[in-house]
């Protein structure tokens, strides 16, 4: 990922810029700032309100908290009155300042705040975790949608790719960004400092991250990548404390073992496809040798969806057994012969379990299938954690990312729903539903 020094030379007057201290608040509520601040013509008085409106939402109570999510999503909505008789003035005469004022009745008055709020050095950071508590408080309030849509459609434009810098993570990097990838991984625990240093030091590892000059420190995903030769089936083979290292050019395949969001506030924002399709470019770049894009992902739902239906699997009983004992142990040798048949329902999980909408139960499958990958491969044992074991009985599965046919995947799963798939998996997949029908 190397860009030129006038662009780094750019990105470091960004980054390296100060934020503003917090100052002292001039006695009114939350509320009366951000009506203050819609309205405010003055940058240094908004500068300030907005200030004092993230200094005082820091310190809130879950209580006052609620009611500040509310104020947003009542008192700040359409006025549907007034966009109702814009919108009659506006059909009656298309001009340019009917145009305008429709447009403007139409957007919530929240958004404007957001924005306002925004201008402020350093608040973008804090707007995203404002959202992160607003997520937390949508089951028991589902009225606050309403706001955060407004946040979505915000952070849609503001982490759009145009602002995203792409930057490789090495053991040189700042701590404060090595302690981030440790806290952030979210799909196979770091366990320390030894632990990282494995997975961005050696010459055969690589660690990619997406930042946002309005947060310099802190990465917005970042993927883990290793180069081997073929396609693994564990990620324990990836993760040995003690493997062999080897040289990169020897490799002929690069493994995507681990993708993690780090940011809640922007659960929604895809940030996956863009970062999946930098690396590819940049290790094509690099290493001649790599022809093969692939991933070892995990099948999170695959657990739960067992345990909902393994009363109509054949040996239910002894399935179930072991599958638990499997779970509460995380072993995966007591499974014995079951292990096939766990790739097999596997297989049918990730090809034919669909939600209401036609697409697959699983979330990890919707997010590269999406992305114009195929399900290459299913491997039993693959990933014996605790939370391996828990979350996908101990499975993971290859997505390939064939270049010659992202495309053609891609649209046969954005329009039909259409799950690419290897004769392998199929193959599994038939025989699962074979059996199931035996029985009927």
């Amino acid at each position: 990922m190397n860009r030129s020094g006038f662009f780094y030379d750019l990105l470091s007057t960004l980054f390296e810029r100060p934020n503003l201290a917090r100052i002292k608040g001039d006695g009114r509520s939350i509320t009366e700032l951000c009506e203050a601040l819609i309205t405010s013509s003055s940058e240094g008085a908004s500068h300030s309100m907005g200030q004092q409106i993230l200094s005082q939402f820091s310190e809130l109570t879950p209580e006052a908290e609620v009611e500040f999510f509310r104020y947003l999503t009542e008192q700040l909505d359409i006025d549907t009155e007034k966009l109702k008789a814009l919108t009659a003035a506006y059909q009656a005469d298309r001009s340019p300042d009917n145009l305008a004022g429709l447009l403007e009745a139409a957007e919530p008055r929240r958004q404007e705040l957001l924005r306002r709020i925004n201008r402020v050095p350093g608040a973008t950071g804090e707007l995203v975790s404002m959202r992160a508590h607003l997520l937390g408080l949508l089951r028991d309030n589902p009225s606050f949608g309403r706001t955060d849509l407004d946040f979505q459609h915000l952070f849609g434009s503001w982490f759009n790719r145009g602002f995203l810098v792409p930057r490789r993570i090495h053991w040189q990097s700042p701590a404060n960004i090595l302690e981030k990838i440790i806290k952030y991984e979210a799909v196979h625990a770091i366990d320390d400092w030894d632990d990282l240093r494995r997975r961005v030091e050696p010459a055969d590892r690589r660690c990619y991250a997406f930042f946002h000059p309005a947060m310099p420190d802190d990465p917005l995903i970042f993927v883990e990548v290793a180069l081997v030769k073929g396609v693994p089936g564990s990620v324990q083979a990836i993760l040995a404390e003690n493997r062999e290292i080897l040289d990169p050019a020897s490799a002929d395949t690069a493994v995507f073992y681990s993708i993690s969001n780090c940011q809640a506030g922007l659960r929604g924002v895809s940030f996956g496809n863009s970062l999946i399709k930098q690396v590819v470019e940049d290790l094509q770049a690099e290493v001649k040798s790599i022809t093969t894009f692939v991933t070892l992902s995990p099948i999170p739902g695959l657990c739960r969806w067992l345990s909902q239906s393994l009363a109509d699997q054949p040996n239910a009983d002894a399935v179930a057994q072991a599958v638990k004992v499997a779970t509460d142990t995380g072993d995966l040798a007591g499974l014995g012969d079951q292990s096939q048949w766990l790739r097999r329902q596997a297989a049918s999980y990730l090809i034919n379990q669909k939600d209401r909408n036609g697409l697959p139960l699983d979330p990890v499958a919707r997010f590269h299938l999406n992305n114009g990958a195929m399900v290459h491969d299913i491997h039993a044992g693959a990933d014996l954690s605790a939370n391996g074991v828990r979350q996908s009985c101990g499975l993971m599965v290859n997505y390939l990312y064939d270049l010659r046919k992202i495309g053609q995947f891609h649209e046969g799963f954005a329009e039909n729903h259409t799950v690419a798939a290897s004769r392998d998996v199929k193959t599994l997949a038939d025989a699962a539903a074979a059996n199931s029908n035996g029985r009927k």
